[in-house]
């Protein structure tokens, strides 16, 4: 059977640390997907937003706060295509150019990279490609015009014939708009070509627009309102109308698919949601001395060779001088309120006892949206009780070579979230294919591939899912994980080299065996793709999922917690 040609829809993808078009974990997803799909050599291309002036630069001010800084990005190793296409964004033409990442500068596909940077636009349609989910509701419209009719119009004029459209999230849902023109309004001649990923359970990771400002910008690329209300409503879900436009779904986890499904099955002609797991590259992640050590003094050697590396970068960043003799614990990610960075430090005294004893040291890293004011609030907490704490340290502007350089050289790789609002958490599948092994919230990935006590330690109990008050919730987390911190990590990691050894190991065996991004691309193709681009057969074809009674949108919505 010939595999279909894809084109993956992403708004961010982190490729290289010299390629700054990524924010943080649904980047890292796309990167890997797009180098595992060229390690694989299927038919696939990329398609993403080439951002003048990336994300941000995360740095620490005179006061000892985190700013916010840009600086335009130049690239001299992109193909120039010569395609330039025409968008309608509120009333005026718009041209799109297209780059190409060829695939042999980093063992990707070919990835279209979108930019309006140029002269001939106007200042304000310029700017739409200058920075990753700008905060202005307008431009942030702009962009998902740009990425998905764009998109599709520059796929066209480069002659690639795409037999499925993936939408990585709906950021890229005017794609499946600019198919319905093409199209003349059949619908089901889009759903056979389309498909759609859901990445979070989380309110704020599910855009709702007004309709009239989506109807204005030229989102529906023609599309009649009344027939774009039908689909997503008049407070304009993306993630409702990706679900009613395409064939299938998926969701990025087994938790993730049960509450993705519990979440959306009120919307009434929805496709049905899988579970497809995410994973990471194993290619470009794992530290060759990782897979290289044979014994278990070889392995727990090329940790602390990797641990004095990362304590180099920590003392050239922060002054501190860490010990690689010490267990060494990191929380690094997107600094959102509820992964609780803040949870490890809810009992001051009883963490400064472990650090002033030095039993612990404690990394921190990760970026805030800079309109998140709560986000950037939590980081500068943490930023400030780092300055008073022994054997803690905030390292700013995370990224690919730092979250390398953390995955190798933590001996643990901390998750805390609310449970069930981590849809994935990637990065401690990268971390456990480093040998850091992860303690986690049980949630994300972590039901299927943190197994207690063998390959790393889950913070579950009886009751997990009962309804409790929040702060009643932070605590019993809090407890659970601190008995796991001090009961089980300490006393191995220090009397029982052997069986932290063994820990290691399995982590790192269970990464390579099932969390490794090729597994999760030949999934897409079996599970997704082909179905969509070969008929499949009638368990596979398009069933609108009927309304059930009494729907309740808000059921898994974040919007209530405090």
């Amino acid at each position: 059977m010939t595999q279909p040609n894809v084109a993956y829809f992403s708004m961010e993808m982190a490729i290289d640390q010299s390629l700054n078009t990524y924010s943080g974990g649904l980047g890292f997803l796309a990167g890997s997907h797009m180098q595992s799909a060229g390690y694989l050599g299927l038919p696939m291309v990329g398609v993403s937003i080439l951002w003048s002036y990336g994300y941000y630069d995360q740095r620490i001010d005179s006061e000892g706060k985190a700013e916010v800084a840009y600086f335009r990005k130049h690239y001299d190793f992109l193909t120039d295509t010569g395609i330039t296409v025409d968008v309608e964004i509120f009333r005026q033409q718009v041209k799109v150019k297209a780059f190409r990442l060829e695939p042999e500068i980093f063992g990707t596909v070919p990835i279209y990279l979108l930019t309006t940077d140029l002269p001939e636009n106007s200042p304000e349609m310029r700017q739409i490609c200058h920075r990753l989910y700008d905060g202005n509701e307008r431009t942030r419209i702009c962009q998902e015009i740009v990425l998905g009719i764009g998109g599709i119009r520059v796929l066209q004029m480069a002659g690639f014939n795409f037999d499925v459209v993936h939408m990585n999230e709906g950021h890229a849902l005017p794609a499946a708009f600019e198919l319905l023109r093409l199209f003349n309004g059949d619908l089901n001649k889009v759903r056979e070509k389309t498909v759609f990923t859901t990445h979070t359970p989380v309110a704020a990771g599910n855009e709702v627009h007004w309709i009239d400002l989506l109807y204005d910008a030229g989102f529906f690329s023609g599309t009649s309102k009344e027939k774009a209300i039908e689909l997503g409503g008049e407070n304009f879900s993306l993630t409702v109308a990706a679900l009613r436009m395409s064939r299938l779904a998926n969701a990025v986890s087994q938790l993730h698919g049960l509450v993705s499904n519990k979440m959306w099955e009120w919307v009434k002609g929805r496709c049905p949601i899988r579970a497809i797991t995410n994973a990471v590259n194993l290619h470009y992640w794992q530290d060759p001395r990782i897979s290289c050590a044979k014994t278990d003094q070889e392995l727990l050697d090329a940790k602390t060779d990797m641990k004095k590396e990362l304590f180099t970068y920590v003392a050239n960043k922060t002054g501190k001088r860490f010990n690689p003799d010490v267990l060494t614990i990191t929380w690094a990610r997107r600094f959102a309120d509820y992964k609780r960075a803040w949870l490890i430090l809810m009992n001051r005294e009883r963490i400064e006892k472990l650090l002033k004893e030095d039993k612990l040291q404690i990394i921190f890293a990760g970026k805030f949206h800079p309109d998140d004011t709560l986000g950037r609030d939590m980081f500068n907490n943490i930023l400030k009780q780092s300055h008073e704490l022994k054997n803690v340290a905030v390292l700013p502007n995370y990224d690919l070579k730092l979250s390398s350089i953390l995955k190798r050289g933590s001996d643990v790789w901390l998750n805390t979230p609310l449970r069930p609002f981590e849809a994935s958490g990637t990065s401690g599948m990268s971390a456990n294919m480093n040998g850091s092994l992860h303690l986690s919230i049980f949630d994300g990935w972590a039901v299927e591939g943190t197994f207690h006590n063998i390959n790393g330690y889950t913070i579950t109990y009886d009751g997990i899912d009962e309804d409790i008050p929040w702060e009643d919730r932070h605590w019993k987390d809090y407890e659970v994980m601190m008995k796991i911190i001090e009961k089980d990590m300490i006393p191995t990691y220090y009397n029982n080299k052997t069986q932290w050894a063994a820990l290691t190991r399995q982590a790192i065996r269970t990464s390579e065996a099932y969390f490794n991004s090729d597994r999760m691309v030949i999934e897409y193709y079996n599970r997704l793709y082909n179905p969509i681009a070969h008929g499949g057969s009638k368990e596979e074809e398009f069933k609108p999922v009927a309304e059930v009674e009494s729907p309740n949108p808000n059921a898994w919505t974040y919007s209530n917690i405090r």
